[in-house]
């Protein structure tokens, strides 16, 4: 029988099913088989490790189907890519996944490897997050903070890749903004705080390190900064409306009017 490899990183990429999803998914390969092919690389599995688990440890039969790459990054990206065309996962999630995208693509580019940055991502040019603005539908901004973010939550897993998982799993709460500056954080500190994750001591709001209370503190007021802005923009909208339908001699709908003020500040809520 061919040897399957499980790959830690590659592994830890795929969102962990709850105990309910994994029970539904159990019974459905005990009464239907394994449908959907395990997807290998080099012997290593990059799709279908909760359905391996399960077929392996219930005498399943299953199928492999190869995908060949040229090197680790881009089965990496490829991973990445599959992930988040599903849809389900949570912002945190999404983060780290960008972030990392983002990160590899820098690595590719630092080694010179633009013909594979180019196969794998449609674009040979340098301008990384842009493109990956583009792809993911944000900002570049919000692409280098991912980037951030995705280094401190590697940056916990190679102490404590339990502590990794339950950010990931969400079983552990963090600001995001405060954990996008962990990785510039002693390492000292981001062993501590690892462990701390890990043995179920960390309490967000008594557990912080000097270092993360400044960082937390900067980061609120780079938030507070853009939305005082974003909020000056959607209310000049607001005003512009109104004054030209009187303008227009229109009847006024202030409350039509406001409700769309209220549907902007909830989609900037939600950005935030």
């Amino acid at each position: 029988m061919r040897e399957i490899i499980i790959d830690e990183e590659f592994k830890s990429l795929l969102p962990a099913l709850d105990k309910e999803t994994y029970a539904r998914l159990e019974e459905n390969l005990l009464l239907y088989g394994c449908r959907d092919a395990i997807t290998l690389w080099n012997g290593i599995i990059i799709d279908g490790h909760n359905r391996y688990a399960i077929c392996a440890e219930n005498d399943i039969p299953f199928k492999t189907v190869d995908m060949e790459f040229g090197n680790r990054d881009e089965a990496l990206i490829w991973i990445i890519n599959t992930q988040v065309s599903r849809r389900n996962l949570t912002p945190i999630q999404m983060s780290h996944l960008r972030g990392l995208h983002y990160r590899t693509i820098k690595k590719i580019q630092g080694e010179n490897l633009h013909n594979t940055m180019k196969s794998q991502n449609g674009t040979s040019d340098g301008s990384a997050k842009g493109h990956l603005a583009e792809q993911y539908k944000v900002s570049k901004n919000t692409i280098l903070r991912d980037a951030k973010l995705s280094e401190s939550i590697d940056a916990i897993g190679e102490v404590s890749p339990e502590a990794k998982r339950q950010i990931l799993a969400g079983e552990i709460s963090i600001n995001k903004n405060t954990l996008g500056g962990i990785s510039a954080l002693p390492a000292e500190e981001v062993e501590k705080l690892a462990n701390k994750i890990e043995s179920g001591e960390y309490d967000k709001r008594q557990n912080k390190t000097n270092a993360e209370t400044e960082l937390s503190e900067n980061s609120y007021l780079e938030i507070l900064q853009r939305f005082e802005t974003e909020i000056a923009k959607i209310t000049e909208r607001l005003f512009t409306n109104l004054r030209k339908r009187a303008k227009n001699s229109e009847p006024v709908k202030l409350k039509t009017s406001l409700r769309m003020y209220i549907d902007m500040l909830e989609k900037l809520y939600e950005r935030m």
